[in-house]
């Protein structure tokens, strides 16, 4: 991943925490044994020894579950959920509301700008403007259109689509060339990196729509709200496709769906892809998608024979294309069916990677030969590989960019060629976009949205 090797007091430090963990794990058993003892030796007194036995073990687990999930996890989570409420409410100086009162948040808009929430505020404020395209492609640009509705915005997912529907049409998004209905991550946020690098190479004739549909990051919105991301991205898309396929085919933009991690997840989720075999979509990035997403699962475990599972080819390669830091692995002359797919991931990613299965079966992206950034050093054990893989997925947003689940714009730049077929772009052009995404990415002021954004997870 192109880090610094470990310091030689990394190995100390691992020893520390291996035998602090073992004694917190040694002491809690050591309890939970105490307790099975007492409840075996009152029960023994009324029934037989064996009886009483596996009844001490019955209680004891039922009342360690029941403490566990109904005081400890509940308060946790109560915690978190308005931890998680207040920060979506915080004000960030550096985003001022738009001057532009066309803009979503600005005084023309549908939806306020308090109610936009602040990963909401951030996308709608970081987007480029048309100066800022023009100034680097020199060619003429249009202001990218950017929707979003917040969790504040109106009171059900069906409702906050309808209002995102209503912006959009009020903006004139469907005048642009390209419409991108976004699934965010579980807190809503959007990766800036995927949005701007598709505004730019399409020179602003972009419009984009997301809602948002938790505050809680990734990880704890699929565990305490499971269906929302789903439901909502459900109804942001057939308020869209409803709308776009009455309009003309030779006047509509092209329609593309795009998440990450568990936006792309629930973004999969939101379409049905019979409903639309008449009139298809355009396309769809998903990026970083999580192990879970089951059209993700059938196309890789249906890979073509030889193809590695970090980067399979899937039938002709027509419908479906996976690409990773190298890009992709066909021509860019295969001819692509009226529907396109593109799945990004790194080999790197645990999110995307994990599997219950490996704690008895080697994965197969650990066969030879493996992704670029996978180490050679990694050896399957049974249930340790696991474990370590479960553990790597708290910290995979931690990974340097363009590894782990940390996706770089230059990648999603090449995904976006590929997908979209953006016109007039030389290979000198496209890599000087590429450095100057790159470099606004890496910014310090922009940088610091890793350490408490949630990037999927």
């Amino acid at each position: 991943m192109a880090m610094r090797p470990s310091e030689g007091t990394w190995l100390l430090m691992l020893c520390v925490v291996a035998v602090l963990t073992a004694t917190f794990l040694f002491v809690i058993a050591r309890l939970l044994r105490a307790l099975t003892t007492v409840v075996a030796s009152r029960m023994s007194r009324l029934v037989p020894r064996r009886v009483s036995n596996v009844i001490a073990v019955v209680v004891t687990a039922l009342l360690v579950w029941s403490v566990a999930s109904n005081f400890i996890v509940r308060t946790a989570l109560n915690v978190l959920d308005s931890s998680f409420a207040e920060l979506d409410r915080l004000f960030e100086p550096e985003q001022p509301r738009p001057a532009d009162p066309e803009k979503t948040g600005g005084t023309h808009s549908l939806i306020g700008w308090e109610e936009l929430g602040r990963t909401g505020r951030r996308y709608v404020a970081s987007g480029p403007s048309a100066e800022e395209i023009r100034a680097f492609t020199g060619r003429p640009a249009l202001a990218p259109v950017r929707v979003y509705v917040g969790l504040r915005g109106a009171d059900t997912a069906k409702k906050r689509a309808e209002l995102a529907l209503k912006e959009l049409q009020r903006q004139g998004g469907f005048d642009r060339a390209n419409l991108v209905v976004i699934t965010p991550t579980g807190t809503g946020w959007v990766d800036p990196s995927a949005i701007d690098s598709v505004e730019f190479l399409h020179h602003g004739d972009v419009a984009s729509v997301a809602v948002q549909y938790s505050y809680l990051n990734s990880p704890l919105s699929l565990l305490v709200q499971p269906d929302l991301g789903a439901e909502a991205a459900r109804a942001l898309f057939l308020e869209i496709y409803r709308y776009w396929t009455s309009l003309p085919r030779d006047k509509r933009p092209k329609l593309y769906l795009h998440g990450l991690s568990l936006g792309a997840l629930n973004s999969e989720k939101s379409v049905e892809f019979f409903e639309i075999l008449s009139d298809p979509i355009n396309g769809a990035l998903w990026s970083g998608s999580p192990f879970g997403s089951r059209l993700w699962r059938s196309f890789t475990e249906g890979r073509n024979e030889g193809s590695p599972a970090w980067l399979p080819t899937f039938g002709n390669g027509q419908l479906v294309r996976f690409m990773n830091q190298g890009g992709a692995t066909l021509p860019k002359d295969t001819p692509w069916e009226p529907l396109r797919i593109v799945y990004l991931q790194y080999a790197s990613d645990p999110i995307t990677f994990f599997d219950l299965r490996i704690a008895y079966h080697p994965p197969a992206w650990l066969a030879d030969p493996r992704g670029p950034d996978v180490s050679p050093s990694l050896r399957w054990f049974p249930i340790v590989t696991m474990l370590q893989v479960a553990i790597d997925m708290g910290f995979a947003n931690n990974a340097p960019m363009g590894f782990g689940h940390v996706f770089a714009p230059e990648h999603y730049t090449d995904a976006w060629v590929t997908l979209t077929d953006p016109p007039g772009w030389t290979q000198d052009q496209l890599a000087r976009l590429k450095k100057y995404l790159a470099s606004e990415a890496r910014k310090p002021d922009t940088d610091l949205a890793p350490a408490y954004e949630d990037r999927g997870g």
